[in-house]
């Protein structure tokens, strides 16, 4: 973990984590919540990992002011974006982020210079905190709905809600089953048209809790919390950044359900211009196949359904074609073979074969030569492919993996398998000719016992 923390400090768009290596004793009051503009006073400035009372143009540092209406990254949400600007000053707030009770604006001075305790205009990317905005009261919709359609047990373990989706990690021991997917989609959005207020109270902690708010297990809250209720279908702990009311989501979408650790489950969805682009985008790829196929949306899955029949007959029959024309092939492969010491021994190249067809035909020449070793290979998509056999009479001499190993190395390879059978490949195909010579050599001197 701790080298883990050291690679993202290091890896920082802005140096060092100066949440770790800055500490201020001020506090910034967030004014977000009732507006995405206002005035504040530079309590501090930041740059390459000090403190220090000038930012010049051209710099990337963080400015802290007493009050911003700018989110910092908290429970999940990330930092709100926008512009800082003094009466000769610009300055580009590409993240927000928390230093101890203070907020910091973490981005580059454009142009003027900026003073500790100089007044400031900030003003958020109002598009992009709407788009934040939808995303999070999307994931307290989504948390009631898994609740409701998988259980009590489930419980928020993680979460990113970011402007152009949404991710939800939560407690669940096996993986939600397309019916349930569903299910919660329809419930979200079923919650969505009933187009309830998004109401934010402000309440003692423990009041809410016994109002029926869910808090995140584990989570430091203050005496006094944040309660955001969304009709009577969502009540949770939150301080982030809300929709105005549920139908303000337009649209949600899960794109993704997938399993990140033992007994947690996660949920990616959009919601909004980005669930609409995904149906838009879902839609004609639908449309595309459908053109492929000669089909339209309605019957397009009936269309790839028999193209997949047709692919899977196919395929059968061509391996039964390459299985009949190696047996065809291993009826003349077979007075080929060598005699040896009253060995039958055989090393040979196959065209137009696979692995199965050689073994198919390893089996014919084993039954045809009796006591034989025989190693029989192709070249497939410029691979080569090799198999090896020794007849049962030869085993306490000869061993098929240590045949088609010797082999396999001159072709760049390695393989092994059974005493009586093994294969190989290799990805050399131009030694090839040369690799099967080695297969007499080895005939002659067999491993000593």
């Amino acid at each position: 973990m701790e080298a883990q923390r050291g690679r993202a400090r290091a890896a920082s768009k802005f140096g060092t984590d100066l949440r770790e290596s800055i500490k201020l004793s001020g506090k910034s009051d967030f004014s977000g919540y009732d507006g995405l503009t206002g005035t504040g006073k530079i309590t501090a400035l930041i740059f390459d990992g000090a403190s220090v009372n000038c930012l010049r143009p051209g710099q990337e540092g963080q400015v802290v002011l007493d009050r911003t209406p700018f989110y910092a990254e908290s429970g999940g949400q990330v930092g709100d974006t926008g512009t800082l600007a003094g009466s000769t000053a610009r300055f580009t707030v590409k993240d927000t982020r928390k230093i101890g009770a203070s907020i910091a604006h973490v981005g580059v001075l454009e142009l003027g210079e900026l003073s500790v305790g100089a007044d400031i205009q900030a003003e958020v990317d109002g598009d992009r905190r709407k788009s934040i905005a939808l995303n999070h009261s999307a994931t307290h919709l989504l948390h009631a709905a898994l609740r409701q359609v998988l259980g009590k047990h489930v419980q928020q373990k993680g979460s990113l809600i970011a402007p152009d989706r949404l991710r939800f990690d939560f407690s669940h021991t096996q993986p939600v089953s397309p019916d349930e997917l569903r299910r919660i989609e329809e419930l979200v959005n079923a919650a969505i048209r009933r187009n309830a207020p998004a109401e934010t109270r402000v309440m003692a902690l423990d009041e809410a809790v016994a109002a029926g708010a869910m808090s995140l297990f584990g989570e430091k809250y203050e005496s006094d919390v944040r309660v955001l209720s969304i009709g009577d279908f969502s009540m949770e702990l939150c301080g982030g950044t809300h929709v105005e009311r549920a139908g303000d989501i337009g649209l949600f979408k899960i794109i993704s359900e997938s399993g990140v650790a033992a007994g947690v489950r996660r949920v990616e969805a959009v919601t909004g211009q980005g669930a609409f682009e995904w149906v838009l985008r879902t839609d004609q790829v639908l449309r595309d196949i459908a053109a492929s196929v000669r089909g339209s949306r309605e019957d397009v899955d009936e269309k790839v359904r028999e193209l997949v029949e047709r692919s899977r007959r196919l395929e059968k029959e061509v391996q039964q074609l390459k299985s009949k024309l190696a047996s065809g092939q291993s009826g003349d492969l077979s007075v080929q073979a060598k005699d040896i010491g009253g060995i039958k021994v055989l090393a040979a190249q196959v065209d137009g074969s696979d692995a199965k067809a050689l073994r198919d035909a390893m089996d014919q020449l084993r039954n045809k030569l009796g006591s034989s070793v025989i190693v029989l290979a192709t070249v497939k998509e410029g691979k080569v492919v090799l198999v090896a056999g020794v007849s049962a009479d030869l085993l306490d001499r000869f061993r098929a993996g240590d045949i088609v190993g010797a082999v396999a190395a001159q072709v760049g390879g390695r393989g092994g398998g059974r005493a009586d059978f093994a294969q190989a490949g290799g990805t050399k195909p131009e030694n090839l000719v040369a690799a099967l010579a080695v297969v007499e050599t080895l005939v002659r001197s067999p491993r000593s016992n």
